[in-house]
């Protein structure tokens, strides 16, 4: 569970990143979730989009990807929300996102 302190600080380091994944039409699929583990596990924090024909909303779409791939939901504004997951990998040590405490 982040703290509000950390959601603030992973929320400035995601105002400088593009969405990376759409929840369109089709919703969200295995191979979507899949794609989205990946990516957490090589960048910690993505920024993913929701088309205006998607069949959830922002908040669904985040909760429901959060909790498929262990990550937090740091913020949903408009169209768009953040996932955060800390990456185990001891090799990434030097690029592993310090959040403050």
């Amino acid at each position: 569970m982040l703290s509000s302190k950390q959601r603030s600080f992973l929320k400035n380091l995601a105002s400088k990143i593009q969405p990376i994944f759409q929840v369109g039409k089709n919703g969200i699929s295995d191979n979507m979730v899949n794609q989205i583990g990946d990516a957490l596990t090589a960048h910690e924090l993505i920024k993913i989009s929701v088309l205006e024909n998607s069949p959830y909303t922002p908040r669904e779409a985040a909760d429901i990807i959060a909790g498929m791939t262990g990550a937090d939901v740091v913020l949903v504004v408009g169209r768009r929300f953040i996932l955060y997951r800390e990456t185990q990998d001891e090799k990434r040590r030097e690029t592993r996102i310090i959040l403050p405490r």
